[in-house]
């Protein structure tokens, strides 16, 4: 990870996008954004960068094994659903929630992400089931560039025991 550069200054999620990797304190709050090219082998990379990061945060393995699977299950999305180029992720710890948030710059008929009735006992479609029952809440809203769309989930945290 070479390309990866530290810096203390936090950037809003309508920046995450454009950031090779931000990491800093917002308020005492644990904050990391990076983007990777929208291509299938990006969603391994994604997951192991997240993994990392939750580990330096001292979060428990079952929130780390919860916040692995959305990541990886919303970022999937943004790669099969949109046509961008890149695929932007930012994840915040404030208080007893991780939030994570999925930035995609869209594409023609971008709708926004939402579970297949029926598709449970299918082969696909059960992203959005998951990242529903692992999340507190979660939705969607439109990119800040007003292009593309941010995917957010929010799920509970807890520190891992010592």
């Amino acid at each position: 990870m070479t390309d990866i550069a530290h810096s203390y200054v936090v950037a809003s999620s309508k920046n995450a996008p454009s950031l090779g990797r931000l990491c800093g304190y917002a308020a005492g709050h644990p904050q990391d954004a990076f983007h990777l090219p929208a291509r299938r082998t990006s969603v391994p990379e994604a997951r192991k960068r997240v993994i990392a990061l939750l580990r330096e945060w001292g979060a428990a393995q079952h929130v780390r094994d919860d916040v692995e699977l959305v990541v990886s299950e919303l970022f999937t999305n943004a790669v099969r659903h949109t046509d961008s180029e890149k695929v932007g992720c930012e994840l915040a710890l404030v208080g007893s929630h991780i939030r994570i948030e999925i930035t995609d710059e869209g594409g023609p008929g971008h709708s926004a992400p939402h579970a297949q009735p029926g598709s449970v006992d299918k082969e696909g479609g059960r992203g959005l089931f998951l990242v529903g029952a692992l999340s507190e809440s979660w939705g969607t809203r439109p990119g800040d560039s007003g292009r593309g769309r941010v995917v957010w989930a929010d799920l509970p945290y807890a520190a891992a025991s010592l």
